[in-house]
């Protein structure tokens, strides 16, 4: 079946969050979902993308090789306007995807990422240290959330951390949805010029880390040093602005269930850690802009015709709450199995950095509340300040005591 109609009649894309509960995906999400697994919206371009909102047709897409994550390609649905001058690797397709990727994938890989778990705990502690020794109530958001992810994504990349705030501040800039382009391109390229001159100090002097990684391929003439400064732009904002927002979300979404959080407080059983960080990424999906991908061929799928050029959107957030991938999806359940969830992606370009975030979140969600087994809100819900007008989602404060 293809579907033709009036694009003024089709719908926008729906971003709003649910009013009742913050933790579950725009109420839009779940009627689009509940007519069918694939509908039209319209984007701020005036363009007609799909929708693809259920589980099982998102893994088949962002599977198929006829389906492309090429920004630059001709309907590709941006979710604003594209800059060439700043895409990353992830934006690209196979060859050029994969070879890139292939630079950085050594540091990511999980036995590397395991024989770093003590360093992450010592940054956890040396921050809990802190909270307990300092004022109440006290912004858990600064104070441990940001810090933890940002100490560990520089001491991996070789970025000195004194510098945090200029990062934090341009990479808040990149991902505001409400930003103009000019705003994010500006921030962007500061970033770039920041990490073009820590590569050059690379390419003097390297040191352990990936950064020095990067620069001796620039040396060797298989990466520019402009490739090289836009990778070290992605991990640097990848590497702290996700897992940040999922400690803070996650404290907060444990707190508003006191019986989950019981589970993790009450145990130190590694596999129901593991299983816990599963569940609050299946259930709270942080990134709200959805996968965008555009069809190189015509695909039929679930009873419809995606034609060559048209524009893709796979909404995780709701993809996750697909009760025919996850019985009883709005519900927080510690014990259920949710490692098939789609929070990371699927196929070649899931997300490079998954083993580093689900090792970060199992250390945090395994120490906190155990060391400070009274943490509690020091706001109403009401108060607290929630990310409506990012890309990623979570909370700019997080007031909390014990």
């Amino acid at each position: 079946m293809t579907i033709t109609s009036d694009p003024a009649q089709i719908p926008e894309f729906p971003m709003a969050r649910a009013a009742g509960c913050p933790f579950d995906p725009p109420p839009a999400l779940r009627s689009k979902q509940e007519e069918g697994p694939l509908t039209k919206v319209r984007l701020w371009d005036g363009s007609t993308p799909w929708l693809v909102t259920r589980y099982a047709e998102q893994r088949a897409l962002l599977a198929d090789p006829r389906v492309s994550a090429d920004i630059t390609r001709p309907g590709y649905p941006s979710p604003a306007p594209v800059n060439g001058s700043s895409i990353s690797f992830i934006l690209m397709d196979d060859p050029e995807h994969a070879r890139l990727r292939r630079m950085v994938t050594a540091p990511f890989a999980i036995r590397r990422v395991e024989a770093m778990r003590p360093a992450v705990q010592k940054i956890v502690d040396d921050l809990i240290d802190g909270l307990l020794a300092g004022p109440k109530p006290v912004d858990l958001v600064e104070a441990f959330a940001l810090p933890v992810p940002s100490l560990v994504i520089c001491e991996l990349l070789g970025v000195p951390y004194a510098d945090h705030d200029f990062f934090q501040d341009n990479s808040k800039t990149i991902i505001k949805r409400d930003a103009t382009p000019e705003q994010r391109f500006a921030s962007f390229g500061r970033l770039a010029d920041y990490l073009d001159g820590l590569m050059g100090e690379k390419l003097a002097d390297p040191g352990d880390d990936l950064l020095s990684r990067l620069a001796e391929r620039v040396t060797a003439g298989e990466l520019s040093r402009q490739e090289a400064a836009q990778m070290g732009v992605l991990l640097l904002i990848a590497g702290h602005e996700t897992t940040a927002n999922m400690i803070a979300l996650g404290t907060l979404a444990l707190l508003e269930h006191p019986d989950q959080l019981a589970l993790l407080r009450q145990s130190d059983d590694p596999k129901l850690v593991a299983g816990a960080v599963e569940e609050l990424l299946r259930y709270l999906n942080i990134t709200h802009n959805g996968r965008r991908r555009l069809a190189l061929a015509d695909i039929e799928i679930a009873g419809h015709t995606i034609r060559a050029g048209d524009g893709l959107i796979m909404a995780n957030d709701i993809a996750n709450r697909d009760p025919a991938a996850f019985p009883d999806p709005d519900r927080l359940d510690l014990h259920r199995d949710a490692r098939h969830h789609v929070a990371f992606g699927f196929g070649v370009h899931q997300c490079l950095g998954q083993p580093l975030a689900r090792m970060e979140l199992q250390v945090v969600y395994s120490t906190l509340y155990r060391r400070i087994p009274t943490l509690r809100l020091a706001a109403d819900l009401e108060r607290i300040p929630f990310k409506h007008d990012g890309s990623v989602y979570g909370v700019y404060e997080l007031p909390v005591t014990w």
